[in-house]
C-alpha cells in the first residue's frame, strides 16, 4: 500500500479573527482528529502547515494550532508565507523523502490555502484525497461559508482529488 501523508493546513487560532466564526469549526477540528487518529494507526505522516505574515507573527498565539488539535512534537510542521502550501517551503522536500505520493488534505481557508494547496499537489502530480467537510472558511461579502465550501468540493471533485 502506498504511504500517504495527511496535510493539516492553518488551523492556526489567528485564522478565526475575534468577530466572526470559522464555519462548522468544532465539527471540522473533531473531524480531522478523527483523520490524524486514524493515520497514526496505520502510521502515515501527520503534516501542519502554519501560514505566518504581519497579522500571523510566527511563533506568537495567534499564530498557534487551535488547542484542539491532536497534534505532537513527533509530527511534522511547515511554515509558509503564501497560500500555496508547497511555494517556498520545505513540504515537497519532505514528500519525497518520505516516498509519499498520495497526499489528504484538510484545514483553513477552504477558498485561499486549501484550493491553492490542491490545486498545486494535483499539479505536481500527487493523488490528492479529501474527506468532505473537513475544511472550514469565513462568511464574505459576497457569498456564505457554506456556500463557498460547497463550491470547492464541487469544483475538486474527480478533477482535482477523490473524496473519500
Amino acid at each position: 500500500m502506498e504511504k500517504t501523508a495527511l496535510i493539516i493546513i492553518d488551523l492556526q487560532i489567528g485564522v478565526q479573527p475575534e468577530d466572526a466564526s470559522l464555519y462548522n469549526l468544532a465539527n471540522v477540528l473533531e473531524g480531522v482528529n478523527q483523520r490524524i487518529r486514524l493515520f497514526r494507526e496505520e502510521n502515515h505522516p501527520i503534516i501542519f502547515v502554519q501560514h505566518h505574515d504581519h497579522e500571523l507573527i510566527l511563533n506568537s498565539t495567534k499564530w498557534q494550532l487551535f488547542p484542539e488539535l491532536d497534534d505532537k512534537e513527533s509530527d511534522i510542521y511547515i511554515n509558509k508565507t503564501h497560500a500555496n502550501s508547497f511555494y517556498k517551503t520545505n513540504l515537497q522536500d519532505e514528500l519525497r523523502k518520505l516516498n509519499i505520493h498520495k497526499i489528504e488534505i484538510c484545514g483553513a481557508q477552504t477558498e485561499y490555502c486549501v484550493d491553492t494547496t490542491i490545486r498545486m499537489a494535483h499539479g505536481l502530480g500527487y493523488k490528492v484525497f479529501m474527506k468532505k467537510g473537513l475544511t472550514t472558511t469565513l462568511n464574505n461579502e459576497l457569498l456564505g461559508a457554506k456556500t463557498i465550501i460547497q463550491h470547492h468540493e464541487n469544483l475538486w471533485d474527480r478533477r482535482f482529488l477523490t473524496f473519500i
